[in-house]
């Protein structure tokens, strides 16, 4: 295993710690790489939401993640454009942190919006300006979710403006 690919590892490891303390998912005998991890569902209603994590012909998932979420039942979706960690005047938080707090009260508001919650969100993807971001990102969605695991992709970019730290776009189901 790479030291690249070990330290994020480490860091799915370190997020998946906060969710079995947080009690979200079922703790799986095994929690190496190869292993199957947790396995999470719910129901909200009228709506049953099914994580999906293979554990042949595919690398395995870690416990802060899914490779996929099976939504029956949904009557709407809503597909959230990428939000940024901005104020309302439509300035960016000063820092990372400011700005990921910044990103999930405007995607609580946007999911409001729509008679929604972050219970709803069942696909996500991050947009980072560094890698070096990726373990403060996790934590925040981990704790913005309440430890509900959903299929998550976090992606290094150049935003359109240098300030933007963090963009987050997500689908919802009801």
């Amino acid at each position: 295993m790479s030291k690249k690919i070990a330290e994020l590892y480490s860091l799915h490891l370190f997020a998946a710690g906060a969710l079995m303390s947080m009690g979200a998912c079922e703790a799986s005998p095994a929690s190496s790489p190869g292993q199957p991890g947790p396995s999470c569902s719910g129901t909200m209603t009228g709506m049953e939401l099914q994580a999906h994590r293979p554990v042949d012909g595919v690398y395995p998932a870690t416990d802060d993640y899914a490779h996929a979420m099976e939504v029956r039942g949904a009557q709407r979706l809503l597909f959230v454009a990428g939000t940024m960690g901005l104020r309302q005047d439509g300035t960016p938080g000063a820092t990372l942190a400011e700005q990921l707090d910044l990103v999930w009260s405007n995607i609580r508001a946007i999911l409001a919006a729509a008679q929604m919650t972050v219970d709803n969100i069942v696909r996500l993807t991050s947009y980072l300006t560094d890698a070096s971001h990726a373990g403060a990102n996790a934590a925040a969605r981990v704790a913005a979710l309440g430890g509900r695991v959903v299929p998550t992709t976090a992606i290094v970019v150049q935003t359109l403006d240098s300030g933007w730290l963090i963009e987050i776009e997500v689908i919802a189901a009801a």
